[in-house]
């Protein structure tokens, strides 16, 4: 696989606290420089990138991030505000305790209910695999798919552990029809990222390919 096609399923990464704006414009450029899937950003410059960006590419964003445990009307409020922002993509971050708790229906019902503040976008269901059974692993490939989500994702890359190939394996036995895999956290090589793709990831979550490649570039 060639580095063009592996940057195609990047979504280019900067959610660092510390982020400034000339750090999401200088990723920007790199997206667009690269053709990466998308820049992944935290809401407050969204609206910023999007008219830096205009066209040129996608911008996606994190709600509920990184803990989840947010009230279900503030990922909604806080979804409808990044679409009206400008923001392409959503990746949220489910509310684990209730998964925890066996809330099924509350979890999905949440999940829904951010979908459709998406208005038509695409959803990304992070569900923080490194916090999880194998049972609630399974449980919430069901859940996802029932939620009419398009993507399950694996991590923030905030928590105690990000993507393992094991989780994507076990991603794709149990996820429904149409339903898409992000793998995220710790993809640091171009190795890694062709063994995700490999094993049927539509997107990587990551910071490091880009970064690889401008290096190799002025090696």
């Amino acid at each position: 696989m060639d580095k063009q096609e592996i940057l195609s399923y990047c979504d280019h990464t900067l959610l660092a606290q510390s982020a400034t704006l000339k750090e999401i414009k200088q990723i920007c450029d790199d997206g667009i420089k690269y053709k990466t899937a998308s820049v992944c950003i935290p809401p407050c410059y969204v609206k910023e990138a999007k008219k830096y960006v205009q066209d040129k590419l996608k911008i996606c964003t994190v709600i509920g991030f990184p803990n989840g445990y947010n009230t279900t009307a503030t990922k909604v409020f806080e979804t409808k505000n990044a679409i009206k922002n400008g923001a392409d993509e959503i990746d949220m971050v489910i509310n684990i305790g209730l998964l925890k708790a066996r809330k099924y229906k509350a979890v999905k019902k949440e999940i829904e209910k951010v979908k459709k503040a998406c208005n038509g976008k695409i959803l990304k269901v992070i569900i923080e695999t490194c916090l999880l059974t194998e049972k609630e692993k399974i449980k919430m490939c069901e859940i996802v798919s029932q939620a009419g989500a398009d993507y399950i994702k694996t991590s923030t890359g905030f928590s105690k552990g990000g993507a393992t190939k094991e989780d994507i394996k076990l991603f794709k036995q149990h996820i429904g029809d149409g339903v898409k895999m992000k793998a995220a956290g710790g993809i640091k090589t171009l190795s890694d990222a062709e063994e995700y793709i490999a094993l049927g990831c539509s997107r990587l979550g990551t910071s490091s390919i880009v970064k690889i490649i401008k290096e190799n570039e002025n090696a």
